[in-house]
C-alpha cells in the first residue's frame, strides 16, 4: 500500500512539473547513466547492468532528479548544469585544456594561458570564433542538412558538401593533406 502511494505521488508530482516548466529538456543525466551502462562491458554484460539499474532504482532516480530539478534548470537558465565539462588534449604543441558551457568552447594553452573561444550562433546556425574585442568571427554556417559554408585560408567562404568528398575536396582548396580513415 505505501508503494502505491509513493509511486501515485512520483506520477502526480511528474505531471504536475510538466506543466509548470513547459520543458521537456535533454535528459542529461539520464543519457548520462546509459552511456556509462553502453561502455560497461560486452552487450550481455550491459543488458545485465541495464535491467540491474531498473531493479535498483539508478535509471528512475536519474529521470526523477532531470524531470524535476535539472531540466527546470535548464528551460529557465538556457544551460543544463551537467553539460558543462573540461577536457585535457596532449599534443605536441603543448596540452589545451578545453572547457565546454553548453553554448560554446573556450580552448586554453595550457603552458600560456592563451584562450580561443569558439561559440556557437543559433540565430544564424553558424560556428564563430570569438575575437579579441569579444567579437564574433564566423568560419562555419550550416545551410542545410547536406552542407554547410566553411571559410577557406584566403578569407572567402566555400560551400561544402557534408561527405567524405565533400570535406576531401575542401581540405584539397585550403591544401590540407587528407586525413587517414579510421
Amino acid at each position: 500500500m505505501k508503494k502505491t502511494k509513493i509511486a501515485v505521488a512520483a506520477i502526480l508530482l511528474a505531471g504536475a512539473s510538466l506543466t509548470f516548466t513547459s520543458c521537456i529538456g535533454s535528459f542529461q543525466m539520464t543519457k548520462s547513466v546509459l552511456s556509462w551502462n553502453r561502455q560497461v562491458g560486452n552487450k550481455f554484460v550491459n543488458e545485465l547492468v541495464f535491467f540491474a539499474f531498473w531493479i535498483i532504482p539508478v535509471y528512475e532516480v536519474a529521470s526523477a532528479c532531470d524531470l524535476l530539478v535539472i531540466n527546470a534548470i535548464e528551460f529557465w537558465s538556457g544551460t543544463n548544469p551537467l553539460s558543462a565539462s573540461t577536457k585535457c588534449i596532449d599534443t605536441e604543441h603543448g596540452r589545451y585544456l578545453i572547457d565546454c558551457d553548453g553554448k560554446g568552447y573556450t580552448i586554453t594553452l595550457q603552458s600560456t594561458g592563451e584562450k580561443t573561444r569558439l561559440e556557437f550562433l543559433e540565430d544564424s546556425n553558424t560556428w564563430a570564433v570569438m575575437d579579441n574585442n569579444n567579437e564574433p568571427v564566423p568560419f562555419m554556417t550550416f545551410i542545410d542538412d547536406n552542407h554547410v559554408k566553411m571559410i577557406k585560408s584566403n578569407g572567402e567562404f566555400e560551400t561544402v558538401e557534408l561527405s567524405s568528398n565533400g570535406v576531401m575536396a575542401y581540405a584539397s582548396a585550403c591544401g590540407i593533406a587528407p586525413m587517414a580513415k579510421n
